[in-house]
């Protein structure tokens, strides 16, 4: 669906001037501050993420409900010559939302403000969470056209890591953004969209939180519809053989490779009239059988040969083939399981088929040695078409997403550095780009070799924000090569 033909309501000017609170004194900025501020020992002091894998203790963290509320917290953050991080409910599987310096937690900046139904738009605030956005908008007669595995993600956090689907035919979730409106640095509001402030439009919807602060969302929507899919196995190479067929073969084609086991599992979803009546695995599903993998996955921390039966294991839960049908988001979610260490790379499409085989002449030799790596898991596959978001990994390429995940059984930590890192050296060679929500090692030299439009985003960063306000480790270290001990890889580490 373009884009190019949906009118979002009339906005007000593009850009309105900063409001001074230069008449307010430093403890006068606190006291306003203070009903919004945590106590040192409220546990939501410490941020933590969701995959368990990093921790912070921001200096001051504030849980703001008005935008005048954001703008004495930026108005603080300038006074106090901190950096500012703007965090959602933390699902990223990095150090991305991290900081020691000032943290602006956007949960109850979480409402609805329009539903257009004639023009299939909504307008609401970045915090709001992707499941309570589904709720109101099924009240609507209305949904997201297309989504990522879970709902427990704020809409900024989607926006600004351009978060994907999978459907040969559908972009990122960045692409369905029709208008922004943004608190910049110096404390002016601003709107933007692909006619009006464009350059900055077009950084925004995959940022990294880096431009501003997002306050309100208009987004592309589609009325309310019922997905029917299909999870079928197949042998690894009946699959990769064909695997042009086997991706356009519905609407939302997914995969889930076991290579243990040398099958892959395949979802295949299409729109449906029909009536709802949703299936699942029922031992993958089963509170039995979570319980059962992991403690599984427990055992395969001590004795890392058990995890290759484990790997067997999971692709014999989900043998069987099942047809469900349900609600749009229920269909594209999917059951996570546990805490995660994840990564992920996007490569062009072309080059889909020889990076998978040769991932899986890597991941046999390692099988066969009696030290090699000992992946538990299955490797998940999904594609999204092109688009023109000068920082998303499918910016001018068809794509095809190839991620790896190491459970955390009880949350513990288990060995993940290596395998990763042959994982993603691999994915280096046939020109990946990494999830910018997930960790990768690559620095802005790398990064520029891969986006075309890499410099003018450091260009717009450059002129929206001059002093770094919205930088924070991760910003630094990835977009403009800080090399400075605080600014490392490992700083936020739950467990180093």
């Amino acid at each position: 669906m373009s884009t190019d033909d949906a009118h979002p309501p009339s906005p007000p000017p593009a850009h309105t001037r900063a409001k001074t609170f230069a008449h307010l004194s430093l403890p006068t900025l606190y006291d306003l501050l203070a009903p919004v501020t945590l106590r040192p020992g409220d546990p939501r002091a410490t941020f933590t993420n969701w995959g368990l894998s990093y921790t912070c203790t921001p200096l001051s963290v504030f849980e703001p409900e008005t935008e005048e509320q954001c703008a004495l917290v930026l108005e603080l953050a300038r006074r106090e010559r901190k950096t500012l991080r703007v965090a959602g409910i933390g699902h990223s599987p990095s150090d991305l939302a991290c900081t020691t310096d000032f943290m602006l937690r956007t949960e109850k900046l979480n409402k609805v403000i329009e539903v257009d139904r004639e023009k299939l738009l909504v307008v609401a605030q970045a915090g709001i969470v992707l499941s309570v956005l589904h709720d109101e908008l099924a009240q609507h007669g209305l949904a997201m056209r297309n989504l990522g595995s879970i709902s427990d993600q704020t809409l900024g956090g989607v926006v600004t890591t351009a978060t994907h689907g999978s459907g040969m035919r559908f972009p990122v979730i960045s692409m369905d953004v029709l208008a922004l409106l943004l608190l910049l640095a110096d404390g002016s509001r601003v709107h933007c969209s692909r006619e009006e402030n464009a350059e900055l439009f077009i950084a925004s919807i995959c940022g990294l939180g880096s431009t501003g602060l997002i306050l309100e969302i208009t987004l592309q929507l589609e009325p309310a519809f019922r997905l029917k899919e299909v999870q079928e196995t197949h042998p690894f190479e009946d699959v990769v053989a064909n695997l042009d067929a086997v991706a356009n073969a519905a609407e939302h084609v997914r995969l889930w490779w076991f290579p243990h086991a040398d099958v892959i599992r395949v979802s295949s979803s299409n729109r449906t009239s029909e009536p709802r009546n949703p299936v699942g695995t029922w031992l993958w599903h089963s509170l039995l059988g979570y319980h059962v993998l992991q403690f599984f996955l427990f055992v395969g921390r001590y004795i890392p040969s058990f995890n290759l039966w484990i790997g067997r294991f999971m692709a014999w839960l989900v043998r069987d083939r099942t047809v469900t049908v349900d609600d749009s988001h229920r269909v594209f979610n999917i059951d996570c399981k546990y805490p995660q260490y994840t990564t992920e790379w996007a490569v062009s499409y072309e080059h889909a088929e020889a990076c998978l085989r040769e991932l899986r002449t890597w991941l046999t030799r390692e099988f066969a040695d009696p030290a090699g790596l000992r992946p538990h898991s299955s490797i998940e596959i999904r594609f999204s078409a092109p688009d023109d978001i000068w920082l998303s990994p499918s910016n001018g390429q068809q794509t095809c997403w190839i991620g790896l995940v190491q459970f955390k059984p009880y949350g513990l930590p288990v060995p993940y550095r290596a395998l990763f890192a042959h994982f993603e050296t691999l994915l280096r060679k046939h020109g990946g780009r990494p999830h910018w929500a997930k960790t990768h090692p690559l620095g802005p030299a790398a990064l520029r070799a891969r986006y075309a439009r890499f410099a003018d985003f450091v260009r717009v960063l450059e002129r929206v924000d001059p002093r770094g306000t919205f930088r924070n480790p991760y910003v630094r270290r990835h977009l403009f090569g800080a090399a400075a001990p605080a600014d490392g890889p490992r700083v936020f580490k739950a467990v180093q």
